[in-house]
């Protein structure tokens, strides 16, 4: 008789099936628990025949072993289908995990992005790793040129034959400026933001990485008067529309004539105070008329089109909104310092 009832429970284990891990718990409660099947047969093998013991403890223990080697059988098969009910990760904090935000960079780099899209410019971005070609030849930077100083480079990989076709990690975002000139011709109209990186000892103001935004726009009689009102458009846009500008001489190679931009100190409304160190202006930008030169190198026929060119910083600006004095701030993944820009959009 219990030979009878182990054969049928052979058979029964031999074709167990199961979906997920909570019907497999079931199969062996069923059959492996304190209560189950198999140690049922366990207390009728106590009133088995002395000379049939023998016997009916091996095919208990035949089952028993079946029944473990089917079980685990199917809880492999159910986490291999990714079916499971149980994927519990014991290292999880008990504590509920609070939603994130967005990081101030990020933040402000979409504000930027925002003002520009909506005065017609589109996004252009480009490689981080490019040739010396695109990141200072095509913009003006001849291979001895003393402006190549004012970028402390990262190389990947030199080439002394050359110059051109060194490896670098970019220092400005404006090698996007050159590739995109290179394969569209004008009208253009874009900005392109990205991460650069500079050799330089890492402090509250100075980071080796850092973000930058730049814009470009090329076509028929484009005059620096053109720069100047898409500058007080963007400054008003983003700091409030009591801001003014200021425009200062400078010099980059890949503009003529180039300047520097300041706005009115948002914070004191230009009277004068320690954060603009009493000056009432507070510098955010460079930009200028793109050079005739940097057009002929990208191919576009600079007695027909002229353009201007800007860059900020995206630290820079962040900076002067929030206030943040340590730039180290941005990429330490402080929480409590994110934390503080959860009501920010």
């Amino acid at each position: 008789m219990i030979l009878e009832k182990i054969e049928k429970l052979l058979n029964e284990v031999s074709n167990l099936t199961a979906q997920n891990a909570e019907e497999i718990e079931q199969l062996r409660l069923k059959y492996l628990s304190k209560r189950g099947e198999i140690t049922a047969l366990m207390a009728d093998f106590r009133n088995v025949a002395a000379e049939e013991k023998k016997t009916v403890g091996i095919k208990i223990n035949e089952l028993k072993q079946l029944a473990l080697q089917r079980i685990n059988e199917l809880k492999e098969q159910v986490e291999a289908s990714g079916d499971t009910d149980n994927d519990i990760d014991l290292t999880r904090t008990a504590y509920p995990i609070k939603l994130g935000t967005r990081h101030p960079l990020t933040i402000v780099k979409n504000q930027i992005i925002d003002i520009f899209s909506r005065m017609g410019f589109t996004l252009a971005e480009g490689p981080e790793i490019d040739d010396d070609l695109h990141v200072f030849t095509k913009l003006n930077f001849a291979a001895d040129h003393p402006a190549r100083d004012m970028q402390d480079t990262f190389f990947i990989e030199t080439n002394p034959n050359d110059v051109a076709k060194n490896v670098i990690l970019r220092s400005h975002t404006s090698n996007d400026q050159s590739h995109y000139m290179e394969t569209h011709q004008p009208p253009i109209r874009v900005i392109c933001p990205g991460r650069v990186y500079r050799n330089e000892a890492i402090s509250a103001r100075a980071h080796c990485f850092f973000h930058q935004v730049e814009g470009l726009y090329i076509d028929k009689n484009v005059s620096f008067t053109d720069l100047k009102q898409v500058l007080l458009t963007f400054a008003r846009e983003m700091f409030g529309a009591d801001t003014k500008i200021r425009l200062r001489p400078s010099y980059f190679p890949f503009t003529e004539p180039s300047a520097e931009m300041d706005i009115s100190c948002f914070i004191c409304g230009g009277e004068g105070c320690g954060f603009c160190k009493h000056t009432g202006w507070v510098e955010i930008l460079g930009c200028g008329m793109v050079d005739p030169n940097v057009l002929e190198a990208c191919g576009i026929d600079s007695s027909v089109y002229t353009g201007y060119a800007f860059g900020m910083g995206v630290e820079r600006i962040t900076n002067l909104k929030y206030r943040v004095s340590d730039l180290r701030m941005f990429s330490e993944n402080d929480t409590r310092f994110l934390e503080e820009f959860e009501s920010a959009r």
